[in-house]
């Protein structure tokens, strides 16, 4: 039953064909079985969970359940909880407890949603892969040596491995996206303003509030609750523009780039990304290979923002002698170049946003969505640390921080809903993984496509490798 979608198992509770004690009891023995070798979770509350999946069958008995009542949701150890230990993967946080709950997890639980757990994140969430001195490493289940992504790689790992119906994730950077890339989940990052996030994060454009799920039916499902206006948040009132409807797939042009102008990709993800587009003109997809006008000033551009914005912030907090020496390597070389930022680089980095988008724009002026890989490589070892290691990418020595994932401009360009999806199988087992961009506030046609790829290369992505997956699993316990 762990393994069944959330929106399968919210028919069943309301069918009253399955129960959601026995669905969370599944969940706990999965969490046995699998968590020590993973690491995705840095809190459990097991005992709490199942008295409210008691409650939660009685809601159902009622006719009073919520949307999401019953389901197990995994809340990711930066998020926000009243009451409840928030670490973000820092010993400089350990004991501090929530005095408030934030916008996401509040309508999670307000749906009927049940934390029965909180999941790994890199110190402070400054990496692309989750490990931290507090919680240790965490691991992709498809392949343990593989990192599982960041900086949301805890939730990935909880979805993908069957402990949770689905989780939440932020995204700076694409520590959503990256996370699901590396579990062969679905990640969704809306567009900036949909979905409400707290002070100060809400105010940058670059920062968002996104899930994680096995199937797309379970990220709508989510996302209907999560989205919308919320009070704490001025920039979630933006207006939801009206759409026309996509009455067939051949009305939708597809713009495809391997390396987004300049990165380098594996041949793998690169044929992963091939047979995706494949599908769709079998489909009667219009899928065209278009250029980009863009370098690596991109990468630049996005580490300025965040050092300029995230980076200050947790500087000016945290960036004191008596602190640095229970800091990960990694966020004290993080917050060291966020206070070497001038206002010269920052002013940089805006005017090549400008650049970047105007590059964009003459692409969706002819295609509705662009495709493009999530990931320029899945060969990341689970305890990559940028500030101390290289890699490499089909043959080239790549910027060890932001030259292996192809997820930020869309940070950058941040009014872009983003959609990353698993198509095929890379070479070390670990699944390959497409994003498809929607153009700025315009989401139909990015889960129009999403949708003809699940049916196709995904609709039976965990059904059919199971068995495959549970011997990966087993053999690292």
């Amino acid at each position: 039953m762990n393994y069944l979608s959330a929106t399968e198992l919210v028919e069943l509770y309301r069918r009253k064909e399955a129960s959601p004690v026995e669905v969370m009891t599944d969940y706990i023995q999965q969490y046995n079985k699998v968590n020590p070798s993973l690491n995705a979770f840095s809190f459990t509350f097991f005992e709490q969970a199942l008295a409210k999946a008691s409650k939660a069958e009685q809601a159902y008995a009622s006719g009073q359940a919520g949307a999401l009542e019953g389901l197990a949701i995994a809340i990711k150890d930066e998020t926000y909880i009243e009451g409840q230990e928030t670490t973000n993967g820092s010993r400089l946080l350990q004991g501090d407890v929530a005095t408030s709950t934030d916008p996401v997890a509040e309508r999670l639980i307000a749906a009927g949603g049940i934390v029965h757990g909180r999941t790994t994140t890199p110190e402070f969430s400054t990496a692309a892969v989750t490990w931290s001195d507090l919680w240790g490493v965490s691991r992709s289940p498809w392949n343990p040596e593989v990192t599982c992504g960041g900086s949301s790689g805890g939730s990935a790992i909880a979805v993908a491995s069957g402990m949770t119906a689905f989780a939440n994730g932020t995204d700076i950077g694409g520590s959503v996206r990256i996370p699901a890339a590396f579990c062969g989940l679905y990640g969704y990052k809306p567009a900036h303003g949909w979905v409400p996030e707290i002070a100060p994060y809400n105010i940058d454009p670059y920062c968002h509030h996104g899930l994680l799920a096995r199937t797309l039916d379970d990220i709508q499902l989510g996302y209907q609750v999560i989205r919308g206006p919320h009070q704490g948040d001025l920039h979630s009132f933006v207006p939801r523009p009206q759409e026309a409807d996509i009455v067939s797939l051949k009305d939708v042009k597809v713009g495809v780039s391997e390396d987004l102008g300049f990165y380098s990709v594996e041949q793998d993800v690169r044929r992963c990304l091939r047979q995706a587009v494949g599908e769709l003109t079998q489909a009667g997809v219009v899928a065209t290979d278009i250029t980009l006008d863009w370098d690596e000033q991109v990468i630049e551009t996005a580490k300025v923002h965040q050092r300029a914005n995230m980076g200050l912030y947790l500087a000016q907090r945290w960036n004191r002698p008596e602190n640095r020496a229970h800091m990960t390597s990694y966020l004290r070389q993080y917050l060291d170049n966020a206070e070497a930022v001038t206002a010269k680089k920052i002013l940089e980095a805006n005017l090549y946003l400008c650049h970047m988008w105007q590059s964009l724009s003459q692409v969706f002026a002819q295609h509705d969505v662009l495709i493009c890989p999530t990931l320029c490589t899945t060969q990341v070892p689970a305890d990559f640390d940028y500030s101390r290691h290289q890699i490499e990418v089909d043959g080239q020595i790549v910027d060890p921080n932001k030259g292996w994932f192809m997820t930020y401009p869309f940070n950058t360009l941040g009014q872009c809903p983003v959609l990353t999806m698993p198509v095929g199988e890379c070479d070390n087992g670990i699944p390959g993984s497409v994003q498809i961009v929607g153009r700025p506030y315009q989401e139909q046609a990015v889960f129009a496509v999403a949708r003809q790829l699940s049916r196709t290369l995904s609709a039976d992505f965990y059904h059919t490798r199971f068995p495959a997956f549970d011997s990966i699993t087993r053999a690292a316990v």
